[in-house]
């Protein structure tokens, strides 16, 4: 086992650091959280630097790299932002059209994002009835004699919906019952008659803010579909365990980064003559939350390096999700914690951490929804015949 970085990888790092240094100093970061996004200078600014190509084929104009680089980009990022920012579901979303998308559609993409570094559709899955359970999704479509589809339904939660021109949405062929897993993906031009969106207020991740839409008699073609008829369960499958290791490696930087807080204050705050770092109490506390950011750190990265090498993930994924997320945020509380009447103020980033790490506790599957997935592997796994 080799946990060295590539000379690459170092440069990468240290490429990171001073981005985020020049650009996303607190007083910029509470000023994008104020205003509920990012300026289109600093998106634009990320593509220029090369980290919003990484990932995207070569052919199509940007920098192939395997899977734990991509690991090592977003967990670096957020270790050094100290926040959640659109950066991961911009590269989630473009993976999903550079996966799915008809060479058109690709095109119609890639010339928006190589000029902008944002995607031109957000990603419209969830539905109130229909979070981890997507088989429940009720939204469908339904095909129309002059060969077009009509689509009713509502999803939620969608990042960024009401700032991005299209949405990216799946919904049932014909049928809305939970039997049916014939599902196709559509992207849709949010401008589109008879599409409606209200904004949705969350306590953390201000930077990208969601909404709920609402689709009444929307009328599609066939050319706004995205990838084959009645596949849109399983592509949407298909990236999942993706999603979760990067949503663990966005947790992992902003716990890191929670840590680096907590760490250098306990040498500087004294209380009784002494630096508190001397009490047993918070060196236990230090203890526990640095074993949480190594277990993490290194079962993401092992779950990274099988996907490399097409190794089946599907139990390391959901475990990696339910551990990593619920380490990342008890690291955070903890930093939190520390920092006692202060951490519960907003003259730290400690409470801004919290809650954006608490988020993803969530998002990318529940934590209960992962040992529903992991469960029923593990007992396969383990059974005698």
């Amino acid at each position: 086992m080799d946990f060295s970085y590539t000379d690459e990888q170092e440069l990468l790092i240290d490429s990171i650091k001073e981005f985020c240094k020049r650009n996303l100093t607190e007083n910029k970061i509470e000023e994008m959280y104020k205003n509920q996004g990012m300026t289109d200078e600093l998106i634009k600014a990320y593509l220029d630097a090369g980290f919003g190509l990484m990932g995207i084929p070569e052919d199509k104009g940007g920098i192939p790299c395997d899977r734990v680089t991509l690991g090592i980009l977003t967990e670096e990022f957020s270790h050094y932002a100290g926040c959640v920012t659109p950066f991961l579901n911009n590269t989630l979303a473009m993976r999903d059209i550079l996966d799915f998308g008809s060479d058109e559609q690709i095109k119609q993409c890639m010339d928006v994002y190589m000029k902008t570094g944002k995607p031109i559709f957000s990603l419209g899955f969830s539905e109130p009835g229909a979070g981890s359970d997507n088989a429940s999704m009720s939204s469908v479509t339904v095909k129309q004699e002059d060969g077009s589809y009509l689509l009713n339904g509502q999803k939620t939660w969608v990042t960024q919906g009401e700032v991005f021109p299209y949405v990216l949405v799946v919904a049932k062929d014909e049928d809305p019952s939970s039997k049916n897993r014939e599902m196709s993906m559509w992207m849709i031009p949010k401008n589109s008659k008879g599409l409606t969106t209200s904004p949705l207020h969350k306590i953390g991740q201000q930077i990208m803010p969601f909404c709920e839409m609402y689709f009444d008699n929307v009328t599609l073609t066939e050319d706004m579909r995205v990838g084959e008829k009645g596949k849109g369960f399983y592509n949407l499958m298909k990236n999942f365990e993706m999603e979760r290791c990067l949503i663990v490696a966005q947790c992992l930087g902003c716990a890191q980064a929670a840590m680096d807080d907590a760490g250098a204050y306990v040498t500087e705050r004294s209380t009784f003559g002494q630096t508190i770092s001397h009490y047993e109490l918070i060196q236990e506390k230090l203890t526990d939350m640095e074993i949480g950011l190594e277990n993490t750190r290194n079962l993401l990265y092992k779950t990274l390096w099988m996907m490399d090498n097409n190794q089946s993930v599907r139990i390391e994924s959901a475990l990696l999700k339910r551990y990593g997320a619920q380490s990342c945020e008890k690291v955070a509380s903890e930093a939190l914690q520390i920092y006692g009447g202060l951490g519960y103020t907003t003259e730290t980033r400690l409470g801004r951490i919290w809650k954006d790490v608490r988020g993803h506790q969530i998002a990318g599957g529940t934590d209960e929804i992962m040992v529903y997935i992991a469960g029923r592997q593990l007992a396969k796994k383990y059974a005698r015949n």
